[in-house]
């Protein structure tokens, strides 16, 4: 290695949840946007469909980034700034959150100083400068450091792990446009070459449109393109374009936020994942989001929240799928399984107020080291 060509950047592979990215320390990258940016695409080996000379995974679910600094504002332990790394172009969105990766914050936190440990639970307050807003996660700890082994089962992630806990409250009204950006309940839009459809824009941690499966023409279990007759991913994107209207924001196809999510009644299906059957009691409704181009293959932590909040709200449209059941522990069928999550509401003045909202995730440090970045990347192109 001629270290004359390259520069080495500390870095670390981290699972949180169903994702896994890379995450840095903020003073080990340069100030400039511009220039960050081309280091950390070539750390991911990105633009390539298959990230080759990067620690990319050539998925978009582990081609994900987080940047973790000292506190700016008060109230909070850690700054977190969160990356969606495209695969196929020279290109980060940092528009919203994941939760799954949001979830490995709090323990790489502790293990790498920027956080002391208390026993037996650390609550670490981590500012995310994607939204401007502060969440919560309690991390588990014994002998300073976070525990990784445990009980709780994550879909979607082998094996088990010790429960990390994340609260979410402080995301809601993460576009500055309020828990409910139209202000209603429901809103129906006009999608060119379908026509009407009615839907529900909740912001808890991201914006995210939930319509009924059935209003498109869905069952409520597809995971693929194939399984929509191969046209039913176009007709989501065209869904997704109208909502970026109602948040008055300007169309970005590669842009994660704002989300859309087809919700239905519970009934048997395939485990994507493992080819088990899912039953209908195992669930209060099932879920499925659209996510960079595709059927996620899980949930997201953040959109997790976000249904759950949304399930909490009178009048939304997974709170009717649900019809007469309304409890404050959620289970959404995804894909890869059946996710859990907390959320309570009250109305105050008419209005809904999202009380408490939480899921749990598993996270693990997987390596760590050092990435060799040739050198031209830290020049301006």
């Amino acid at each position: 290695m001629n270290r004359k060509e390259v520069t080495p950047v500390k870095a670390t592979l981290y699972r949180g949840g169903t994702s896994k990215g890379v995450f840095l320390h903020e003073n080990d990258l340069p100030q400039d946007p511009k220039i960050r940016d081309q280091v950390i695409l070539a750390i991911f080996g990105s633009p390539d469909p298959r990230q080759i000379d990067g620690l990319g995974g050539a998925e978009v679910l582990t081609s994900k980034l987080a940047i973790v600094g000292p506190p700016s504002v008060p109230g909070a332990d850690v700054d977190y700034t969160f990356g969606q790394v495209d695969i196929d172009t020279a290109y980060i969105s940092y528009s919203g959150l994941c939760g799954n990766i949001s979830s490995g914050v709090g323990p790489f936190a502790i293990e790498e100083g920027l956080v002391r440990a208390v026993e037996p639970v650390t609550k670490v307050h981590v500012y995310s400068k994607n939204t401007d807003q502060i969440f919560i996660i309690e991390v588990p700890v014994r002998d300073g450091q976070p525990i990784i082994t445990g009980d709780y089962v994550v879909p979607g992630v082998p094996g088990t792990g010790a429960k990390l806990n994340i609260d979410m409250v402080g995301t809601v009204n993460s576009y500055g446009k309020g828990l409910l950006p139209t202000g209603h309940a429901t809103d129906v839009i006009d999608v060119p070459g379908f026509g009407k459809l009615e839907g529900s824009l909740v912001d808890v941690v991201n914006p995210c449109f939930f319509v009924r499966a059935a209003d498109l023409g869905f069952r409520g279990d597809e995971a693929a393109d194939e399984d929509f007759g191969g046209t039913g991913l176009a007709l989501l994107e065209s869904v997704r374009k109208e909502v970026f209207t109602l948040l008055d924001k300007p169309y970005n196809e590669r842009d994660a936020v704002p989300f859309v999510a087809f919700v239905s009644e519970p009934f048997d299906y395939k485990n994507r994942l493992t080819g088990e059957t899912i039953k209908a009691s195992d669930a209060d409704f099932l879920s499925r989001v659209l996510f960079r181009g595709g059927i996620h293959k899980t949930y997201p932590g953040s959109i997790s929240c976000c249904t759950g909040a949304a399930a909490s709200i009178p009048g939304t449209i997974p709170y009717r799928v649900m019809g007469d059941h309304h409890p404050t522990e959620f289970r959404i069928g995804h894909p890869g399984g059946v996710v859990d999550v907390i959320a309570e509401c009250s109305v105050e003045n008419g209005q809904p107020k999202i009380q408490r909202v939480c899921y749990g995730r598993t996270a693990r440090r997987i390596m760590d080291g050092y990435c060799y970045v040739p050198n031209r990347y830290f020049e301006e192109n």
